[in-house]
């Protein structure tokens, strides 16, 4: 296929024409297909969309941009809920979270977590002889049967859940290394012992899943780090997060695995109180594109191309049917609901097939993606400058789904469904087919978000308000509402 006709039978967008060339240029040295790759996942928590030098931040990132250089950013990856352990379950399972039984965060208290039973990349890839190991932050359950070493790890060494609990242990497999973890030394004490599993791995494969507990408020960072960055304790946690990249990339240089060794560092969600989304709207715990779309670097220097800007629609939910099938692996339960996306990485395909991708909170579905395409279809009443309402938060359907071109529009500010009725028809077709394959809680919670939709002239954008109205400029208010919010207008 010549450079035209792959322009056009990609639709000539901004992002294929980068990877083409990117392409082209290395076509007289072409890649390899790896062989029983080493594969290491890194995952931060909170970190934001802009807070890396690779994705137009002034933090000092030099190690991450340096993954960037060597392999493929992609622009646009998303997770299908904004909070923490619900999107680590889409990562590792390749599933919507709701389908494993995580529809929202685990606390101390919680004896649930993952629905056991449920394969995890770790279990496909041990299964055809993969050394295994997680470190870091877990937050999938506490209890025995729910830590990582049931669920396909063969070794553990983290937290089980995020550092603003407590009390917050150190665990190793399932004993208590310490009763409480040393929050300032736990990005250290992941690199060491992430460095010391390389090192021991000799030649088997391995699958290391590093999970960072920073940048998650309250953040800490080594003496080292702390007060070094010039950009707070945020800065600082970044800082030592992108040495402890180097410190890993190092290990696998010295052992000389490097080139057959696939990183890819990443995200949970979007940034909490502090950090960056890069100039998207919303943050954690929304479905805008603060909260959903996160950094991804792949880098594998024998497989993938370099200096390559990926701006495929891409989700969390594709890395465990990539990953396993080039482990040639094979899961034994449901069906994924990602997809193996390593032809389009390796520029082999020019997109993915063409799919709806659903975002939730809780069990509530709120908005879906479909290329660069993003509609909205519900929204919490609690709108962002408004105290909470008296009657509590509920989801409301919007009378009128709002839509969004996010190529044109990352920052969901102009709705444009009016203009474009046939792509909302498109992803409404989509959602109805997905939610009838999605568990009972996800199609009642659906359900009652009908019951109880928006005012019809409620403006794209604010909070969906129901019930009996102010007339004239405050019309989006209800004459119920808290008397709070009512005093902030006049």
């Amino acid at each position: 296929m010549n450079r035209r006709k792959f322009l056009a039978s990609a639709g000539a967008s901004l992002a294929v024409t980068q990877a083409s060339a990117a392409f082209a240029k290395k076509a007289s040295a072409p890649l390899k297909k790896p062989s029983r790759p080493n594969i290491i996942v890194m995952i931060c928590d909170d970190l934001g969309f802009g807070d890396l030098g690779c994705y137009g931040s002034k933090l000092s990132t030099p190690n991450l941009d340096r993954l960037a250089t060597e392999g493929v950013r992609c622009t646009n990856y998303t997770t299908p809920h904004p909070v923490c352990s619900p999107s680590r379950a889409a990562l590792l399972t390749g599933k919507y979270p709701q389908r494993t039984g995580v529809n929202r965060v685990y606390f101390p208290m919680d004896t649930v977590g993952m629905a056991t039973g449920t394969d995890t990349l770790a279990d496909m890839v041990r299964r055809v002889g993969y050394r295994t190991m997680a470190i870091g932050k877990w937050h999938l359950g506490h209890t025995p049967e729910l830590l990582p070493t049931s669920r396909g790890f063969q070794e553990y060494l983290g937290v089980p859940y995020s550092v603003d609990m407590d009390p917050l242990p150190l665990l190793r497999n399932q004993h208590v290394e310490q009763p409480e973890a040393d929050r300032d030394e736990l990005t250290p004490t992941y690199t060491k012992a992430a460095v010391d599993f390389i090192h021991r791995a000799g030649n088997d494969p391995f699958f290391l899943y590093m999970s960072f507990s920073y940048p998650h408020i309250p953040i800490h960072a080594s003496s080292r780090f702390r007060g070094k960055s010039k950009a707070g304790i945020y800065g600082d946690a970044v800082s030592e997060i992108d040495w402890s990249v180097g410190e890993v990339l190092a290990a696998l240089e010295k052992q000389k695995i490097r080139e057959n060794t696939l990183v890819i560092f990443t995200s949970d969600h979007g940034p909490w109180f502090q950090g960056s989304t890069g100039g998207l709207r919303g943050r954690k715990g929304t479905t805008y594109e603060g909260g959903a779309r996160i950094a991804c670097l792949l880098s594998m220097p024998s497989a993938l191309p370099q200096g390559v800007v990926q701006n495929n629609l891409l989700s969390h939910m594709d890395i465990a049917p990539t990953l396993s099938a080039l482990c040639g692996a094979k899961q034994t339960n449901a069906a994924f609901d990602g997809t193996d996306v390593w032809p389009v990485l390796t520029g082999e395909k020019a997109k993915p097939e063409n799919r709806v991708l659903l975002n939730f909170m809780d069990w509530d579905l709120q908005c879906a993606r479909m290329d660069n395409w993003k509609l909205h279809i519900t929204r919490y009443s609690d709108p962002p400058y408004l105290p909470p309402l008296a009657n509590g938060r509920r989801n409301h359907s919007l009378r009128h789904p709002e839509l969004y071109n996010i190529d044109l529009d990352p920052a969901e500010s102009y709705d444009v469904a009016d203009q474009n009725p046939e792509i909302v028809a498109a992803i409404q077709k989509g959602i109805a087919a997905e939610l009838t394959t999605l568990p009972q809680q996800v199609r009642t919670a659906y359900l009652r978000a009908q019951e109880t939709p928006s005012n019809e002239w409620m403006p794209p954008g604010s909070g969906p308000e129901v019930g009996n109205a102010h007339p004239g400029t405050r019309g989006w208010l209800k004459k119920d509402d808290d008397a709070k919010a009512l005093a902030m207008y006049k």
